[in-house]
């Protein structure tokens, strides 16, 4: 459960989830941002162990979405950070461009998966480039922008990202079973 808003020092045992709206309109204050937040809604009903947010609205710029990113995952210690808006292949949709220059492993099975969720829902997903990579101890995934698709792209992927973060030796996330069982080995 998220105990703390973004402003507030975070529990020293919680989790650092990086949540970041890239959308030259929201930054600048004409669109309402309902990425960040139905980022910030899913997490909530399916993570059980304690997690802080720190939360960015920025513009469709690359070398801002990459220095926000690097300052999530090296500065802040972030385990997880989501991006939401900049996946399609409008010019200035560069999202995917920005997480690949920042991370060391990319991980293309998370948009393989969201893209195949998501094609069965509207065919228009085939044009979606979301990814998700690794910079240090932090797990980067990127989502659409539309928060029906953010719901659907995470239930797709989210079983896998406790292990994911475990494996990277970040903090042991814990999922509530009855929304999504996380996969983790038999000991």
């Amino acid at each position: 459960m998220n105990q703390s808003e973004s402003n507030s020092p975070p529990n020293s045992s919680a989790a650092l989830i990086g949540i970041v709206t890239v959308s030259d309109r929201a930054s600048r204050g004409e669109y309402e941002d309902r990425g960040g937040p139905a980022v910030k809604q899913y997490l909530d009903e399916v993570l059980t162990s304690d997690w802080h947010s720190v939360e960015k609205i920025i513009s469709d710029d690359q070398a801002l979405i990459e220095q926000t990113l690097i300052e999530m995952a090296d500065e802040h210690g972030c385990c997880l950070i989501v991006t939401t808006g900049g996946t399609g292949p409008a010019v200035r949709d560069v999202t995917p461009e920005a997480t690949e220059a920042v991370c060391e492993k990319m991980m293309p099975g998370f948009g393989e998966q969201m893209r195949a969720v998501s094609l069965t829902k509207v065919a228009t997903a085939i044009l979606s480039r979301q990814t998700a990579g690794i910079r240090g101890r932090a797990l980067l995934i990127n989502l659409p922008g539309s928060p029906k698709a953010i719901a659907e792209c995470l239930d797709a992927v989210f079983a896998a990202v406790p292990y994911c973060v475990d494996l990277i030796n970040g903090p042991s996330l814990q999922t509530d079973p009855r929304r999504i069982v996380a996969f983790r080995p038999k000991k």
